[in-house]
């Protein structure tokens, strides 16, 4: 038997292994980047402005920032400080994605850290926690199809949104908030989670009180950061936690 085809043969199993997990994911976010491609053209985008910064941003929360701050008179700087605010936890996501990613080659991380979304992130953690490899075919089935439909949702969002009279009657503002409780109850079993679930969100309404909007939420990730970094953690969890990324990493 080829060796080639059987490699492509694996290849395409585990690719259409994470696609069919990242359905779920392209539903759930299908109303989010419908609405982002509507609120942009509300906002005096066009639809290609719309979709291309859907292709290049690929980052719900800060094209959402980003979409509110263009045409202001905000300075250009103070809108690009905003949306890393918002993307901050993208940093602290890279880092570990990074040490669960670093048997592939440079193309297929740098490939891996552009697709590296909220939810990319919270079944790559998963998969590393049961003690399975990251595979780099697994995680394109989940990566490209989700950032494919997101481009298309946008589109369509750009094309009819107008046909939504009021997103905020409707509700649809909300999916933000709730997209994000989904992810973060995903995590409920990890060692100290609800400490540094309830230092994060404190830290976040205070610093929206008293800060503003975007800084809260870099300000309630650091929070919980240093919480987590502070509080003392068992001997027990901590191996098994080290051995998980281990295997995930290929090691």
């Amino acid at each position: 038997m080829s060796v080639v085809p059987s490699a492509r043969r694996a290849f395409a199993s585990e690719f259409w292994r994470g696609a069919r997990r990242g359905i779920p994911i392209i539903v759930a976010s299908a109303p989010f980047g419908v609405l982002f491609g509507a609120l942009a053209v509300q906002n005096g985008f066009t639809v290609g402005e719309a979709v291309m910064m859907s292709a290049t941003v690929f980052a719900g929360a800060s094209q959402m920032v980003g979409i509110e701050l263009f045409g202001k008179a905000i300075p250009a700087w103070m809108i690009v400080l905003s949306v890393f605010a918002v993307n901050f936890r993208h940093v602290l996501y890279s880092a570990s994605f990074g040490r669960r990613t670093s048997h592939w080659t440079g193309w297929q991380r740098a490939l891996g850290f552009f697709f590296l979304a909220d939810p990319q992130y919270a079944e790559t953690e998963r998969k590393a926690e049961a003690g399975e490899t990251i595979g780099f075919a697994w995680y394109l089935g989940i990566g490209l199809p989700m950032y494919l439909f997101w481009v298309v949702d946008a589109w369509l969002g750009a094309l009819f949104g107008r046909l939504i009279p009021d997103t905020h009657a409707l509700g649809l503002d909300f999916l933000l908030p709730i997209y994000f409780v989904g992810l973060l109850m995903g995590f409920r079993k990890r060692p100290l989670w609800l400490p540094v679930v309830i230092a994060s969100g404190a830290a976040a309404m205070v610093a929206h009180a008293f800060v503003g909007s975007p800084w809260h939420v870099s300000i309630g990730a650091l929070a919980g950061v240093v919480l987590a970094a502070a509080m003392p953690v068992g001997d027990e969890a901590r191996k098994t936690y080290a051995e998980s990324g281990d295997r995930a990493g290929g090691r």
